[in-house]
């Protein structure tokens, strides 16, 4: 920043270099998958604004069911208290959730709730006296950036600063099944192990990496022969992204506990939630207080929150509302073809309403990799929003994109890689 930036107000914005920051678009509204800046200029949101807005923006119906909420009940302590929302969108959610699953617990975003998750898994063992602390967790995963998600999360990219106040972890290698299947049994074997934690068959901000199921549902079964606790990160996979309500409903086994968020409240409000299986809120179940789950966020359940998560159900199990996913995939698998005859580009690759790809040259695959702000502005002044990771260009579109802003996206991504 120079002198005359320091002087004003600033915006520390995430993820961005702020030496050198140049003016950023003031988006003044938006419009289904359309965001529009103060100058008027469309864009396409290509990944659902950090891949939450899954009806698009300022859906009218999600808008007005919250403005209903806030002129009856806009926020309430929920420690000791209940509301209506909050009981409802419990209700409805454990009837999508895999057998097994009956206890919802309230917080405020996807970090959080993966930082609830872990949390459950360890004082599930402290609580029946049988302590155990080290979890495994997947090389290049991101679950989130408050400490115990940093924790998990794949050590030097988003958190160097930080590593020496991280707890042990163990990391295997989904990319390397038989490596990793071997590692993970001899870790099980010790009896040390507290909860394995996974972002089910798509790591997101670790590149869109996508692996194997049957590796997924060796290691759950492993998990469960040693009574390892099987967290499923599905903040980004949860809602259809992969085609199906949860990721983890592509797989034979099941986790233990599940974290939600993004596309939980159709990207109108903050909400994280996590969710377990009976046998571990049971260890919690106690009249000695001790024993007791201390944590709570001055904004759990806020009625306002469940309101949207409520609308965004009901859009979601509206009929055919399937078909929406299923288009976009489709249109999805069509651009994959025309991507595998590209020489520029490998491993593209699509599941559900994720479509990725690289993009070579001459550095390595990196979050670092200098074609990703090259590729981002050329973006951008074509009127389309995608992010790139590194060198990993991936398409993640609010469900109500019609096919013709799909197009044009793809249309865009042609265009840029042939003046690459």
């Amino acid at each position: 920043m120079n002198n005359a930036q320091k002087d004003k107000a600033f915006i520390w914005h995430p993820f961005t270099q702020t030496e050198g920051l140049k003016i950023l678009p003031v988006i003044k509204h938006g419009k289904g998958a359309l965001l529009y800046d103060e100058n008027g200029k469309e864009y396409i949101d290509a990944i659902s604004s950090w891949w939450v807005n899954i009806h698009g923006h300022a859906n009218p119906y999600i808008a007005k069911k919250i403005a209903l909420q806030a002129k009856k009940l806009e926020q309430v302590i929920f420690a000791g208290f209940t509301h209506q929302p909050a009981i409802e969108l419990a209700e409805r959610l454990v009837q999508k959730l895999p057998e097994g699953f009956s206890k919802i617990f309230f917080s405020d975003n996807g970090s959080t709730s993966v930082e609830v998750g872990i949390k459950m898994a360890i004082q599930y063992w402290h609580n029946l006296e049988k302590p155990k602390t080290k979890i495994i967790a997947l090389t290049n995963a991101y679950h989130g950036d408050t400490f115990g998600a940093m924790a998990v999360g794949e050590r030097g990219l988003f958190n160097r600063p930080f590593e020496s106040l991280f707890f042990d972890v163990e990391f295997i290698d989904p990319t390397k099944p038989d490596e990793a299947k071997l590692k993970f049994e001899a870790l099980a074997a010790t009896n040390q192990i507290a909860a394995f934690i996974y972002e089910p068959l798509i790591q997101g901000s670790g590149g869109m990496i996508f692996y194997e199921s049957q590796l997924l549902n060796e290691l759950i079964s492993i998990s469960n022969c040693h009574s390892i606790i099987c967290i499923a990160d599905e903040v980004m996979t949860g809602f259809y992204r992969t085609g199906k309500f949860l990721a983890s409903n592509h797989l034979q086994l099941s986790p233990d506990i599940v974290c939600l968020s993004k596309g939980l409240t159709g990207g109108f409000l903050p909400m994280g939630i996590t969710t377990c299986k009976g046998f571990i809120f049971d260890a919690f179940t106690s009249t000695d207080k001790f024993k007791t789950f201390f944590h709570g966020h001055s904004y759990t359940a806020n009625p306002l929150s469940c309101s949207a998560a409520l609308a965004s159900l009901d859009i979601i199990e509206k009929p055919n509302f399937d078909m929406l996913i299923k288009g976009i995939e489709q249109q999805h698998l069509k651009f994959l073809y025309l991507l595998k005859k590209l020489p520029q580009i490998e491993n593209p690759r699509v599941l559900g309403t994720i479509l990725a790809f690289e993009v070579k040259n001459e550095q390595n695959s990196s979050y670092f990799n200098n074609i990703r702000d090259l590729l981002y502005n050329k973006f951008i002044e074509n009127g389309i929003l995608l992010r790139p990771l590194g060198n990993t260009v991936y398409i993640m579109p609010p469900y109500i994109i019609t096919k013709k802003q799909l197009k044009k996206v793809y249309n865009i991504i042609l265009e840029v890689l042939s003046s690459l």
